[in-house]
């Protein structure tokens, strides 16, 4: 007996297969090489870009190390998360004592401004009400900061859910009525370091005080330090997280986001009237166009010259290597709004995306795709919640000249000797993937000359001559 699956309209179901006779038993779904990351992964993230916090699971001591080690191997910065170490008997009768225990020992080592509470799939399965116990803990520790707490099982979702759920959390349980400011909020997705601080720069080059949430562009990417520094300085404050609903409007990133409910921008407009910008990540030209639109909407202001000039050289650029890039048939894999910008950037530089795989399971992602990329080719293979056994599959049938995305590819871009294009995340075989750019004109730029390098590179060493002169 083999347990396998099949895909049908796009889930997975089981089969029932049988060798050498015997009763017929279900098959089993199992992953190979995921393209994702745990649920709570993306939560600590968010918390790592709040002023003052600490990312504390309450779960088993493994799941802090697993997340510490992709985080750090990723931005190559040190970062602390606790834990409540459940144990065997916590497992069976409850955490309650080994969150407050926990709690109070965060107290004494760190005194954090801001506590990010992630439940993990322990935690979860067992039922632990941590509403509840967050209220148990206040009316014992006099001194704790808001506990800011958030669902996030793994074996429900993906780190891009987790992210997403964060973010949500902090604001619902933080933001309170305010006076209006005629600030922007800004909720950008899991970028780098780079592209947060370069959405802040185009953000207030229109003249309005800005708040991204969350930012992590100095907690994850900051100057050395003379000596250890447990809470990093950086990220966005507690207090301009409960001033969010007098912000004039919250811009929301992400093409999986416009239609959803449960974002922090839609609860900042049903619950606070913060009107709600819901666009795709600003990859690419008319991705980043749309962008800037938006904000000279906000704003009133015109578009300031450096950004034209920013386009106009990306324009030019893309003429310049056009032949190179123009019908190259690309995978591109990793986060599904990621995805969906860099398939949309790459279809306007000319390139044919016949790969688009996400990762975490997306509700309508073919739909979702195809409404954010028009251009897309009718004959791409759209793959959703897939690891890379299935990518793989698809991608060895479909002539590719490039891949696209995190370092988890690679194992398949060496089997196909074929160059990989490293974006998103992780990279853990790379340096400065903190400080990879891929939003606004500036970014698309950079993309571009490494897209078309990569290109270039490969096709001279294939070269029987090994020309030196393009």
């Amino acid at each position: 007996m083999i347990p396998t699956y099949q895909q049908k309209e796009g889930n997975f179901v089981t089969e029932e297969r049988v060798l050498g006779g015997g009763e017929a038993l279900p098959g089993i779904a199992a992953t190979q090489n995921a393209c994702k990351l745990c649920t709570p992964l993306g939560a600590c993230l968010v918390f790592k870009g709040i002023r003052g916090a600490m990312p504390f699971l309450h779960g088993s001591q493994g799941c802090a190390t697993y997340i510490r080690r992709y985080l750090i191997s990723h931005f190559r910065e040190p970062m602390d998360i606790a834990a409540s170490n459940f144990s065997e008997e916590a497992a069976v009768f409850g955490g309650t004592q080994n969150l407050m225990r926990g709690l109070r020992n965060v107290l004494e080592a760190y005194r954090p401004e801001l506590i990010g509470l992630a439940t993990t799939c322990l935690s979860e399965t067992i039922g632990e009400d941590v509403g509840l116990l967050v209220e148990e803990a206040r009316a014992t520790l006099p001194n704790l900061p808001p506990v800011v707490h958030v669902s996030t099982a793994s074996y429900r979702g993906s780190h891009a859910d987790g992210f997403h759920a964060a973010t949500a959390a902090l604001v619902a349980q933080l933001a309170e009525p305010t006076s209006p400011h005629g600030g922007i909020a800004i909720f950008p997705g899991i970028l780098s370091a780079a592209d947060l601080r370069h959405l802040r720069e185009i953000a207030c080059a229109f003249g309005r005080e800005v708040t991204i949430v969350p930012d992590y562009s100095d907690t994850l990417d900051g100057p050395t330090w003379a000596t250890y520094e447990p809470i990093p300085p950086g990220g966005t404050p507690v207090e301009a997280l409960r001033a969010l609903p007098g912000c004039a409007a919250a811009i929301e990133l992400g093409a999986t986001l416009i239609r959803r409910t449960d974002t922090a921008a839609a609860h900042l407009a049903a619950v606070h009237a913060v009107p709600r910008f819901a666009l795709p990540l600003p990859i690419g030209i008319r991705a980043t166009d749309r962008f800037l639109a938006t904000l000279a909407e906000i704003t009133g202001r015109r578009i300031p010259a450096a950004f034209e000039a920013e386009r106009g050289r990306l324009a030019d650029a893309l003429i310049d290597g056009h032949k190179i890039v123009y019908g190259k048939r690309v995978a591109v894999y990793g986060e599904a709004d990621l995805v969906i910008g860099l398939s949309g950037f790459l279809a306007e530089m000319g390139g044919r995306p016949v790969l688009c795989a996400a990762g975490g399971e997306v509700r309508d992602f073919a739909g979702i795709l195809r409404e954010a990329v028009p251009a897309l080719p009718e004959e791409a293979v759209i793959l959703n919640g897939k690891d890379f056994a299935e990518i793989g599959k698809a991608a060895r049938q479909l002539n590719l000249d490039l891949l696209v995305g995190n370092s988890k590819g690679y194992p398949l871009a060496r089997e196909l000797g074929l160059p990989l294009l490293r974006v998103g995340f992780p990279i853990h075989d790379r340096i400065g993937a903190q400080r990879i750019l891929h939003v606004g004109y500036r970014g698309a730029l950079a993309l571009f000359d490494s897209l078309a390098n990569s290109l270039l590179e490969r096709k001279q060493s294939c070269s029987a001559i090994g020309y030196s002169y393009l």
